[in-house]
């Protein structure tokens, strides 16, 4: 009888942010096809409580560690041993000995990995299919890091993690059997940088569960106050985050509050660091740190936008957004990957004064917004169920049903 072994970087539940959603929704999809064992690490004693009551009933056996590395130890360690930074800050004696053990005792017959700093926890011989999840090509985003950094003591850091983590992302690859990635535009980029070929590449998005982002659910209204409201949901010490939070509430939203006075921006997510919340000091500007649901937030919004600078994949805020019916505003770069057409189910924008003026124009029109929002929601219906999705995960473990 076949038992899956599922490696995940961080515990999937609860499933309130990116790299959780997508792998609490694997972890679902895996569970249909057999028995799963999961290993997981976590970000805290609590995060891993939290996910071992609700997780435990549902595994064939569950462990999870939590990490405790320091940024500089794993960097000094990583140098010294020359590999990636990115693996030894989600390295684990004890999980390693587990999977060890697990795979030791015969009864693991396929393995899936989520995220790239999970590979290190691959056996060195496998007689099963094993399937790699890298989601994003994250040496590309070390790269992008690196030319951001030109003249700053990181740019040495984040070029170097790129080129090492290019070499071993490229290594894992030619070892599983397929290596899958969120986006088709992520999956033809890890191509041409790695040059793996393509037969074993593949993209499997991210989906949306669109009964929960549900703008006919009820919900409790949020106290946000008067006049416009543009929101911005993530993970708040998150870099790409942090950046275009900053870029919208100093250069973007002085803009918008010069022909709408009441404007105000809401930055809405978890551990918001402290140049995040200085920015709560400039006119209109509103950090709530983390929040129970962020669905009223998103109900709330006459405007949702995402002036990301830099991403990769498929951005989930959007995918939610857009299934709660919210027009949405969007850099290039935060709506590459989606499967939507700019101006009918979202705004396309780059720069300060097309962002402001994108926002703005969705201010002015509250119906033409209410009608893009409506055709953004068909839109995930119609493209985005978690389902349909993962649906191509049996067939390429070899577990068809």
């Amino acid at each position: 009888m076949a038992e899956i072994l599922f490696l995940v970087h961080r515990a999937p539940w609860p499933p309130d942010r990116g790299d959780r959603i997508r792998s609490w929704h694997m972890f679902a999809a895996l569970s249909k096809l057999a028995p799963v064992h999961v290993a997981a690490l976590a970000d805290s004693e609590a995060d891993a409580a939290l996910a071992r009551d609700k997780m435990t009933p549902l595994c064939k056996s569950l462990r999870i560690e939590v990490r405790n590395v320091s940024r500089p130890l794993a960097l000094a360690q990583a140098v010294l041993n020359r590999e990636p930074v990115s693996n030894r800050l989600f390295r684990s004696a004890e999980l390693a000995r587990h999977v060890d053990r697990l795979i030791g005792g015969g009864g693991i017959t396929h393995i899936v990995a989520f995220s790239g700093q999970m590979a290190q926890y691959l056996p060195a011989r496998f007689d099963g299919p094993m399937l790699m999840d890298f989601v994003d090509v994250d040496s590309a985003k070390f790269a992008t890091y690196a030319e951001q950094d030109q003249r700053q003591p990181l740019h040495w850091v984040h070029a170097r993690e790129a080129r090492i983590l290019g070499a071993y992302e490229a290594a894992v690859a030619r070892r599983a059997d397929a290596s899958l990635f969120v986006s088709a535009a992520e999956a033809a980029l890890f191509c041409r940088q790695s040059g793996v070929g393509a037969d074993t590449i593949h993209a499997i998005e991210n989906g949306i569960d669109t009964d929960r982002f549900d703008p006919s659910v009820a919900l409790t209204p949020v106290a946000t106050g008067a006049g416009p409201l543009a929101v911005f949901t993530g993970q708040m010490d998150y870099r790409p985050n942090i950046d275009a939070v900053r870029w919208f509430a100093r250069d973007i939203l002085p803009l918008i509050r010069r022909r709408h006075d009441r404007a105000r921006f809401a930055i809405v997510g978890r551990a918001p660091t402290g140049e995040v919340r200085a920015l709560e000091t400039l006119p209109g500007v509103l950090v709530t740190g983390e929040v129970p649901d962020v669905r009223p937030w998103l109900a709330a919004a006459d405007a949702v936008v995402a002036p990301l600078l830099l991403a990769r994949g498929v951005q989930n805020k959007l995918l939610e957004a857009m299934a709660m019916a919210r027009p949405v505003v969007a850099s290039a770069a935060a709506a590459t990957g989606i499967d939507a057409v700019p101006g009918e189910h979202l705004r396309v924008a780059d720069g300060a004064d097309a962002m402001a003026d994108a926002v703005c124009a969705l201010f002015d029109d509250g119906a033409a917004a209410a009608a893009m929002g409506q055709a953004a929601r068909a839109r995930m219906i119609a493209r985005y169920g978690w389902d349909a999705r993962l649906a191509p995960l049996g067939k390429l473990l070899g577990l068809a049903v």
